[in-house]
């Protein structure tokens, strides 16, 4: 594990935004393609924003997505779909393939399908945001550690709805979806490399208690310790209760 603390979101995000693209690059030059996990959210903007101006040949990037709200469709704002397509994989970014999550059709189907094309080889950078209530993807705390299923359904908790309200994506806590689609905890560590960007004052408590505690599913981004390649990227607000220890 390294950990990184920047003075901005902006150098956050540029920093991880570079160690992101390092492991894509790596990967097609050993491999001749490479894989990536897709976080989103409002903390994955300015990483976002710089990762697709890196000098990547993203003809032989597979790109993934990460999880999905069951009963919204890719023109809803929320949309983790339509977040992608209009951050990242829209901009001018010719992917050999992008894998998103259907939150209109069955779970079951859509969690075959994307099973099925993530089994095709490994994962080579994961960018793995970590939540308010210190989810990964929707892996809500207590977080499922033990399942080796790629993809599940989960049940939101109230903290992780209520975060989404804040930023915005939806109006009320009553129009925020009740479950969604998510990698799993065993799936996200399989990664090669994983990549977490963690700016705003928001996180500060959620990172306060992943770098403190031992592992445990009431934490889930405390896992993440677990794994060999895991870089963390802070700004000084994210970073502002580690001095408290």
């Amino acid at each position: 594990m390294k950990t990184h603390i920047l003075d901005t979101p902006q150098q956050l995000g540029e920093h991880a935004a570079k160690k992101t693209a390092h492991y894509l690059k790596t990967a097609i030059q050993k491999n001749g393609a490479a894989r990536l996990l897709m976080s989103t959210g409002a903390s994955q903007f300015d990483t976002i924003s710089h990762l697709r101006k890196a000098d990547i040949d993203w003809t032989k990037v597979e790109m993934f997505h990460l999880d999905e709200y069951i009963g919204i469709d890719a023109t809803h704002p929320a949309s983790f779909v339509k977040y992608l397509k209009e951050r990242f994989a829209g901009h001018d970014i010719p992917l050999k393939a992008a894998h998103y999550l259907d939150g209109t059709r069955p779970p079951h189907e859509v969690i075959a399908e994307i099973t099925a094309e993530l089994n095709k080889a490994p994962i080579d950078a994961a960018l793995i945001g970590i939540g308010e209530n210190a989810h990964i993807a929707f892996n809500d705390p207590p977080a499922d550690f033990d399942t080796t299923d790629a993809f599940i359904l989960v049940n939101l908790d109230e903290a992780c709805k209520q975060q989404q309200v804040r930023e915005g994506w939806f109006p009320t806590l009553d129009d925020v979806p009740k479950q969604a689609i998510t990698i799993s905890v065993r799936e996200i560590l399989k990664s090669s490399a994983i990549v977490s960007a963690v700016p705003h004052v928001q996180k500060a408590n959620a990172v306060h208690n992943t770098l403190t505690q031992a592992v445990n599913n009431l934490v889930p981004a405390t896992i993440l310790k677990n794994h060999p390649d895991w870089t963390l990227y802070l700004d000084k607000a994210s970073a502002s209760l580690l001095d408290k220890v």
